[in-house]
């Protein structure tokens, strides 16, 4: 069995497709390149493919990372270059590279995600440091997240590793975030601004995704 990790960028033209609608592009376009994908086993068989961690609707990246499982073997190399001819506007596979098989699966090896995130401000970018290292000063941050099963309140600290101002031009403000990304919960960008007392994003970036060292 060939598992093939991929590195693959998200645009804004696809920013609003679902997730079950983006794995539908995968697959169309492995076929369409020849590519032959291995399947579950089972009554329901399932195509062998996995997201390390799924952008929400409306969240871009280029650090976006997927484990497939073939049936031949492939080279990296001819993979990318087969696939991209495929694909549409907004996603595009940056490399590839072969991965051990006996390797856990992608979504175990997530811990941690960065994010750069703009939004509007009045405050000044000094200003903006303070508020940022006033939250990770915090041991606690009680948070309420309403779903469609009800509302869940948990602590959204724990969630967040890190905070810093990347950059600061007239009145836009893109703040850099490392959040948790496990079995104990995913950090939400848009629910870190909210908790700083900051405008709804512009625009939500995740720039890299950390894995298990070991």
């Amino acid at each position: 069995m060939n598992r093939l990790r991929i590195r693959f960028k998200r645009g804004p033209e696809v920013k609003y497709i679902s997730h079950l609608d983006i794995i539908r592009v995968w697959v169309r376009a492995f076929r369409r390149a020849g590519i032959g994908i291995a399947y579950s086993e089972g009554f329901n068989p399932h195509p062998r493919l996995s997201l390390a961690a799924p952008l929400a609707t409306g969240v871009t990246g280029d650090a976006e990372l997927m484990d497939v499982y073939l049936c031949d073997t492939v080279s990296p190399h001819n993979f990318t270059a087969a696939v991209n001819r495929q694909m549409p506007a907004g996603l595009e596979i940056l490399n590839t590279y072969q991965v051990d098989a006996g390797l856990p699966a992608l979504q175990a090896q997530v811990t941690a995600a960065e994010y750069s995130v703009r939004i509007t401000v009045k405050e000044e970018a000094d200003t903006i440091r303070q508020v940022l290292t006033s939250l990770l000063e915090k041991e606690q941050l009680p948070w309420q997240h309403e779903r469609d099963t009800g509302i869940k309140s948990y602590d959204l600290r724990p969630l967040i590793e890190d905070l810093w101002l990347e950059s600061f031009v007239d009145n836009v403000a893109v703040i850099g975030m490392r959040l948790v990304c496990d079995n104990r919960g995913s950090g939400r960008p848009e629910q870190v601004i909210k908790a700083l007392g900051f405008e709804p994003p512009l625009s939500i970036y995740r720039t890299r995704l950390i894995l298990k060292t070991s």
